[in-house]
């Protein structure tokens, strides 16, 4: 694995111009997470592009002032005809705006874009890694998205993970090699914004009708299998029968992809007395302090901006040990590590929680610190770009000194 530090970085007024970035991802609604990226990036001098299928979600990521959006439908399945249209996109699109970095990221457009990059020859070519979808499908489809990270990896200069545990499964699975792979600081692809999550009142209790007293459990995110949500339901039901005040605030939506929840599940969350579906909210962070405990019994993350957000608010979290969940918490400091798959772990973890005061309380102040002290949302981005900055000033004086090397003749020595 290659090694970084911010002090061997070039500053924004580096001399390199306003180089243009592309940011691509597959679905409409990963552009949720990316307005303060692309803000940064922004900020830090590049012209930017976002690159997503369209929907009404891609629209976050297009309202941030200077940056172009460009939708091209992308399938998350396999389908061999709108792939290869979605690819000669990708492609021309490439080649019409000459960018001197690009960042794709989710395994379509991972593939589909690197694959471009890689034929229009742009300089530095990041391959973005949020999460691995093949965690959770089935062996036959875990062989061909493995293939598929591997062809992505293949074609970028530099593989970017956002967690230690992501980092350590991209090389176990032979992904790429390690002096590809770059961990920047701690983890996290955006941070958190200390300021808007943070420990506070609310009246989110009060809109939906939950009584002060009542204990209530918090879940963030798409309500999907692999998030856990069967897992959470059943052990939530065990909660309610050792306290029977406490409320479900389920804040997410029903997503309709490969892990979609079944019509018993979606009725039984709809149908439930104690359990409070929000459906999708634009600002989480007064749900949080609504919370005494965040629980996201997830199968597979990259690095959960859930439980950064809940942290920072001041919410002890259960999380589960898979891949990018394990290194969201601070085990019996900030919250509690739970295997994936196990309704009676949830239950006994949050009513540990629910029931020790003192403990919550303990660790609602060690989490808003951890957050504060090591992802706070300016340190986080401001690392990302000043990395980018890092690679073009590279790449620069790679091509430089190629150029150099060539004999006056204008014969090109062959790589």
């Amino acid at each position: 694995m290659r090694e970084w530090s911010a002090d061997e970085n070039v500053g924004v007024g580096s001399g390199l111009g306003s180089p243009r970035v592309v940011v691509g991802v597959t679905s409409a609604q990963t552009c949720l997470v990316l307005p303060s990226r692309l803000k940064a990036l922004r900020e830090g001098g590049f012209r930017v592009s976002l690159v997503s299928s369209p929907g009404t979600m891609a629209a976050r990521g297009s309202e941030v002032e200077g940056v172009s959006a460009h939708e091209i439908p992308m399938a998350r399945a396999m389908s061999l005809l709108k792939d290869a249209v979605a690819f000669t996109r990708i492609l021309c699109l490439l080649r019409h705006l000459k960018p001197e970095i690009v960042e794709f990221s989710t395994p379509k457009a991972g593939l589909l874009g690197m694959l471009a990059a890689w034929i229009c020859r742009v300089p530095v070519r990041i391959y973005f890694v949020r999460g691995l979808r093949l965690e959770t499908v089935p062996a036959f489809m875990k062989a061909i998205l493995l293939w598929s990270e591997r062809i992505a990896a293949a074609c970028a200069h530099t593989v970017v993970v956002n967690s230690r545990s992501l980092r350590e499964r991209t090389l176990l699975l032979g992904i790429t090699g390690g002096e590809k792979v770059v961990l920047l600081g701690e983890g996290s692809s955006n941070g958190v914004d200390i300021e808007r999550f943070s420990p506070g009142p609310s009246e989110v209790r009060a809109d939906f009708g939950i009584p002060v007293g009542a204990r209530v459990v918090g879940f963030v995110g798409r309500l999907t299998t692999d998030k856990g949500l069967p897992e959470l339901l059943e052990g939530f039901a065990e909660v309610l029968r050792e306290m029977p005040d406490s409320y479900l605030l389920l804040v997410g939506w029903f997503d309709a992809s490969e892990d979609a929840l079944g019509t018993r599940l979606r009725l039984r969350i709809e149908g439930h007395p104690r359990i409070v579906c929000t459906g999708y909210v634009a600002d989480t962070a007064p749900y949080y302090r609504a919370m005494d405990v965040l629980v996201l019994p997830s199968w597979r993350e990259g690095f959960p901006n859930a439980v950064l957000e809940a942290a920072s608010s001041g919410v002890p979290v259960v999380t589960t040990t898979c891949t990018g969940s394990r290194d969201a918490v601070v085990p019996e400091v900030t919250g509690l590590l739970i295997p994936p798959g196990d309704p009676g772990m949830i239950a006994k973890a949050a009513l540990r929680l629910l029931r020790d005061g003192e403990l919550r309380g303990s660790m609602s102040q060690a989490a808003r610190h951890w957050a504060v002290t090591h992802f706070e949302q300016s340190r986080v981005l401001g690392e990302m770009v000043r990395f980018y900055r890092h690679l073009l000033t590279n790449s620069a004086n790679e091509m430089a000194a190629e150029n150099a090397a060539r004999p006056a003749t204008g014969w090109t020595a062959s790589l």
